[in-house]
């Protein structure tokens, strides 16, 4: 079965909405989340990237810097921190751009691991991916299982994947994948849900797709092969109110800004910490330059968090 990306024109996001951060537009308290505990810490390592992807929400690609490299002397004081303040952080996440083009990516996740932190990097398992092969049979060696690579294969068509991230970017892509499940890592695979076919049949074809190439690799779970919900935030989607956790029959602990915080560092400025991975550039969800000043309650006041978190049940760590 061939999927096409769905035809109908979606309407836009309605003027007044996500303007004021406690209001919503018809008048409604705006649902807020508090940090319950800092489970997952994220780094954007950078926004360069050797792709550039059409629906990329962070606008990674070959020139954008807006974040740069993060180096390991900024991660290494954050997780000074969360040992300092005894923080339940377990896992550590690495996202970009591409993250295995920062120079010192090598060392950062290194050092995350002989903290004893679990470490998840997103990657398009590409060329700057098998530039570190030796790299990451080595750290595997060490640290099994708590170094997990979790690749994106927007679809299991070779079509509209490369509609995505442009052409020739299938092959290497399959191939990387093929070289981490074939050395034993701990592998974990994110697609997209944008093309107007039921999970079902999506699982389905990645299980067809796996089955191909003589990939051992389950389709059906959700944690192995995560199924994300677009995010375009120009087209229409209700905001969040208070009374909405329970309509939904939703927690807001488990929405992403509950356990979860990022660390970015944009061109000639500090490190800060941002609400989640999503919003790297909206000021309003910028916390601070401390985990301890990034504490706060977050409120939902974008459309990302409508639409990927609270409607979408979209997250982007393992758990």
């Amino acid at each position: 079965m061939t999927a096409e990306p769905a035809s109908i024109e979606a309407a836009a996001l309605a003027s007044g909405k996500f303007r004021d951060p406690d209001v919503t537009a018809d008048g409604g308290r705006r649902a807020a989340v508090s940090l319950a505990a800092l489970r997952t810490l994220w780094f954007n390592t950078g926004t360069l990237c050797n792709l550039t992807c059409r629906n990329c929400y962070i606008e990674s690609s070959p020139t954008n810097d807006r974040l740069v490299y993060m180096p390991l002397a900024d991660v290494t004081r954050f997780l000074d921190e969360i040992a300092d303040a005894g923080l339940p952080t377990r896992e550590i996440g690495l996202t970009g751009g591409e993250p295995f083009m920062n120079p010192e990516i090598v060392p950062i996740v290194e050092t995350c691991l002989e903290r004893g932190f679990s470490v998840l990097v997103l990657t398009n398992a590409m060329r700057p991916m098998m530039k570190r092969a030796r790299d990451l049979l080595r750290l595997k060696a060490v640290h099994g299982d708590r170094l997990a690579i979790r690749v994106s294969l927007d679809h299991y068509g070779p079509a509209l994947h490369e509609m995505e991230r442009g052409e020739r970017s299938w092959k290497p892509a399959i191939a990387g994948f093929a070289w981490l499940v074939g050395n034993g890592f701990n592998v974990h695979v994110c697609g997209r849900t944008c093309w107007d076919e039921p999970e079902d049949s999506l699982r389905a074809g990645f299980a067809r797709l796996f089955a191909r190439h003589g990939i051992d690799f389950d389709a059906e779970d959700p944690v192995r092969l995560t199924l994300l919900p677009e995010m375009d935030e120009a087209v229409d989607v209700p905001e969040i109110t208070e009374q909405c956790w329970d309509i939904l029959g939703v927690s807001p602990d488990a929405m992403m800004c509950a356990s979860q915080r990022m660390v970015v560092k944009r061109k000639g400025e500090p490190a800060s910490v941002v609400s989640c991975t999503l919003l790297p550039y909206d000021m309003q969800f910028d916390l601070g330059r401390s985990l301890a000043e990034a504490a706060g309650e977050v409120k939902l006041n974008h459309p990302h968090c409508a639409r990927f978190c609270v409607l979408g049940g979209g997250a982007c760590s393992r758990g």
